[in-house]
């Protein structure tokens, strides 16, 4: 009886001993749990699809972003290293508060003319092991973050500057992730030196953990496609002055990609490679734009939404097209005579620009331009001329050298450049992101604005917010432009390619000053020698919609113009370049793209259509803005020449259309 007793209560014992160890476990677990929340703080966008979370591990800064509930970033990475204050470990989450943000604003020289822009924003406080405070803000929109930090000036010594040494930001992606990509250039190779410009190729659908071509990473923007679960586009805003232009490294496993400033080398090895700052100080934005399909991707205007105009316009700063010898004619056509056959191009065409190129200094002479200046004015066109960007950070011969790099001899110019009626200037050969080349664009373009001068960079880096920070800025060039189909036949093979990646990365972020709606059949001053062009004269057309510049060029050299018929002629003189709205409608990055435009001045819609693939690509489109209305279509028979139509889109707003290979659509009311 006693063994029997025994036998059955020791299992109720252990069953008791149980429950007992269960219910602490528990609550230990529970504790533990509490514990982590303590440290992580989460922010949705105003729509609820985008949740952004922060955290503090094991004395480490991390962030995770969701879309829709699919993982678009895994765990990365946060902190800086600072003269005066490591924020890269040894980390405590201290506090956070949220706030809502609703902002309007106006653009003229961006996809879209009116923004009304709504997020919430989240700013994390984070104290190291000296007790030194740094901020993290996430600004979180529907499709769209951005963050930045906030150094705090520490009590402990009370500096007033600091060095930032590095960053820890990182993005770290699933592994099923897929890139889109162009490798940062080692520093002052290519012509004379004057890389790294943002002219390399990119290379479409790699795997996540590809190695960068020269081993120095990535530059801005960068996409990617997280599987079947969405797209996106990381880049960065808001830098001037203050800061060195950044770039991603190579993908490290457990890491992802992180920001690394800019290479010793760069700018002809002048000036540091860190980060020079005021105490307190806000640095730039680091901006991530998702969403399930590129669309959102492609219309984002995050790189704006966080910004704000540092200086007033002193004028209104006029848009308009622009014609352009260098580009087939070259440095022999920088000549007095040859630009006026090109101003006669313009003003026969209502274009309202004409770019000198290089050498007019010594070519053309101070005296003849503001000749030529007055002949233009009587045509009803204005001049833009180009500069190098100084002296010493490159090794360009061409001129006016030294010039744009000395404050007192660049306002010496523009003086003589607002006497004599020039309107813009195109200012080339900058080589490197250091916060030194950073200040150079920010004095070009303060200085211009004082004298009513509008502004293009050529050799350089990538706009950063900048149509809205300095309301002077026209664009950039900053991707293999259209020089390269001059140069070789092989870029002019990958012309079709190449266009079809720039609206899902390079133009997205900024205007893009491409430099040209090519309308020469080969790339020779007489038009008949040379390689020949390989897209048609209707995907040229449509790159006037798929690509966005307020100053657009126009690449239509005389004997180019004597061959195209009046039709032709007609949709040249037409072409708007400033919109209201911006649509994506179809397409795939480097095979093939789908935009519409609203123009801003006729409240008209544009679409354009580029087909890089080597088959004929048939599309049924979905254009809500132009159901059931008869429209212009201009596009490609079989042979590749232009033909021109009226058609009827649905009441639906679907249209068929077919563009052959290496052909396009141009489509409008």
């Amino acid at each position: 009886m006693a063994s029997g007793i025994f036998c059955v209560t020791l299992p109720l014992i252990n069953l008791n001993l149980y429950h007992m160890i269960k219910v602490l476990f528990t609550g230990l677990m529970a504790l533990s749990a509490l514990s982590v929340a303590a440290d992580t703080k989460t922010v949705t966008s105003p729509d609820g699809k985008v949740a952004v979370s922060v955290s503090a591990e094991n004395g480490q800064a991390f962030y995770t972003v969701d879309y829709d509930g699919k993982p678009m970033l895994t765990r990365s990475a946060l902190g800086l290293n600072t003269s005066y204050g490591d924020f890269t470990k040894e980390l405590t989450l201290a506090n956070a508060s949220e706030k809502n943000v609703d902002v309007n604003y106006e653009l003229s020289r961006s996809k879209v003319a009116k923004v009304a822009h709504k997020a919430k924003e989240l700013t994390v406080a984070f104290t190291n092991a000296k007790t030194d405070t740094m901020k993290v803000v996430f600004h979180v929109s529907d499709n769209a973050v951005a963050y930045r930090y906030t150094l705090v000036r520490p009590k402990r010594n009370n500096p007033k500057t600091a060095i930032i040494y590095s960053e820890a930001s990182a993005f770290n992606f699933p592994e099923y992730t897929t890139t889109f990509l162009t490798p940062q250039s080692v520093p002052m190779v290519g012509f004379e030196r004057t890389k790294p410009s943002y002219e390399e190729e990119y290379h479409p659908d790699q795997p996540l953990k590809q190695k960068s071509a020269f081993g120095q990473g990535y530059t801005f923007p960068c996409l990617f496609k997280v599987g079947a679960d969405g797209w996106v586009l990381v880049s960065e805003t808001g830098t001037n002055s203050n800061y060195p232009g950044c770039r991603l490294t190579d993908y490290e496993e457990g890491k992802g990609f992180t920001v690394n400033f800019p290479q010793e080398g760069e700018n002809n090895g002048y000036g540091p490679v860190t980060a020079s700052v005021p105490v307190p100080f806000d640095t730039p934005w680091r901006t991530i734009a998702l969403g399930k399909t590129l669309k959102p991707v492609v219309e984002t205007t995050i790189q704006y939404d966080v910004v704000e105009p540092l200086y007033e316009a002193s004028q209104v700063y006029e848009p308009g097209r622009y014609t352009w010898s260098w580009l087939i004619w070259q440095d022999g056509s920088t000549i007095y005579e040859d630009q006026v056959k090109f101003i006669d191009v313009a003003a026969e065409m209502g274009y309202e620009y004409i770019l000198v190129d290089a050498l007019w200094d010594t070519q053309i002479g101070y005296d003849r331009i503001e000749q030529l200046a007055q002949y233009a004015k009587g045509k009803g066109v204005s001049l833009l001329l180009w500069y190098n960007s100084n002296g010493h950070a490159n090794d360009a011969p061409q001129g006016p050298r030294g010039i744009m790099g000395n404050t007192i001899e660049r306002k010496k110019a523009m003086a003589w450049m607002k006497r004599v009626g020039v309107k813009g200037i195109k200012v080339d050969f900058f080589g490197g992101d250091k916060q030194e080349t950073m200040k150079l664009y920010e004095d070009i373009l303060s200085d211009a604005n004082d004298y009513g001068i509008q502004v293009i960079f050529h050799g350089c880096t990538l706009p950063r917010g900048w149509e809205r920070m300095y309301p002077n800025y026209v664009g950039s060039e900053a991707a293999l432009a259209s020089e390269n189909v001059f140069f070789s036949e092989y870029h002019a093979k990958k012309e079709g390619f190449e266009m079809n990646m720039y609206p899902y990365t390079r133009n997205v972020v900024g205007s893009f000053d491409w430099g040209g709606v090519i309308m020469n059949r080969f790339l020779s001053k007489d038009n008949k020698s040379r390689h020949r062009r390989y897209t048609t004269d209707a995907f040229e057309l449509a790159t006037a919609v798929t690509n966005q510049c307020s100053v657009n060029c126009v690449a239509l050299t005389p004997n180019a113009l004597e061959v195209q018929s009046e039709e032709m002629k007609a949709e040249l003189k037409a072409l708007p370049t400033v919109w209201s709205e911006t649509s994506f409608i179809d397409g795939y990055p480097g095979k093939y793209t789908v935009i519409a435009r609203k123009c801003a001045e006729t409240g008209k819609w544009y679409v354009g259509g580029i087909n890089a693939t080597e088959e004929a690509l048939t599309l049924k489109l979905q254009l809500p803005m132009l159901a059931g209305q008869e429209v212009s279509l201009v596009g490609d028979d079989k042979k590749g020449e232009p033909t021109f139509k009226k058609v009827k889109v649905g009441k639906d707003g679907k249209l068929k259309v077919t563009m052959q290979s290496q052909g396009g659509v141009y489509i409008h009311q």
